[in-house]
């Protein structure tokens, strides 16, 4: 956190996994000035699916989703997923997406939650993808991904964008921006906002400060 305020970072969100660290997440977050997310990660649901319902501190609900690789069946994911969105819509709380080669199922989970207010994090979907999100209601964030050598469809994704409803994340400790080895953390996001502008051709530092304010962060 010291090297991310030196780096001019000013504010970091910080999404659960699973109940087990919704604690220690809330007890952190007082003490290093994050802001916060509960929720259970698509990855957890072989050990929890458990939904927040203490909700106090918490300006978002997540990190939960979808996701195509973990050994749990998708209407079982569906189900927790759609829990959370209704706890999103209860609470008025944004909603912290994450979506992994399962875009089709997302996509017709969220249409029927229409509109959804959050962020689709670390977008993996493709270009084609981007303006049914956006008319979905989120916000679309990119990490250290844009930078790595030979990428190619988070850029296409990037440039398809509205600037009203772009985000830049860390991903931390994943996705680390090249040519940094190692663990990605917060102090690095200067290098994703610097990779987003020099790709879009346009100053976005102003302007996503400004969407992350629409959403309450």
């Amino acid at each position: 956190m010291a090297r991310a305020r030196a780096a001019g970072v000013r504010g970091v969100l910080v999404p659960a996994v699973e109940e087990k660290g919704w604690g220690r997440l809330r007890a952190l977050s007082g003490e290093f000035g994050w802001r916060f997310a509960l929720g259970t990660h698509p990855c957890a649901l072989s050990r929890s699916r458990s939904i927040p319902r203490d909700l106090s501190g918490a300006s978002a609900i997540g990190e939960c989703g979808l996701d195509g690789r973990v050994p749990v069946a998708m209407d079982e994911q569906v189900r927790v997923l759609e829990g959370h969105l209704a706890l999103a819509r209860e609470s008025g709380l944004p909603v912290v997406l994450h979506g992994y080669r399962a875009h089709g199922a997302l996509v017709a989970t969220l249409k029927r939650w229409s509109p959804v207010r959050g962020v689709l994090h670390s977008y993996s979907g493709g270009a084609e993808l981007v303006p049914i999100y956006v008319g979905l209601g989120l916000h679309l964030s990119f990490g250290g991904a844009l930078t790595w050598p030979g990428a190619r469809k988070p850029l296409e994704a990037l440039m398809r964008v509205p600037r009203a409803r772009l985000l830049a994340e860390t991903d931390a400790p994943d996705q680390r921006p090249s040519p940094h080895s190692g663990r990605s953390e917060p102090s690095m996001l200067p290098l994703v906002v610097a990779a987003m502008e020099r790709l879009r051709g346009e100053a976005l530092a102003q302007q996503l400060v400004e969407n992350a304010a629409a959403l309450g962060w």
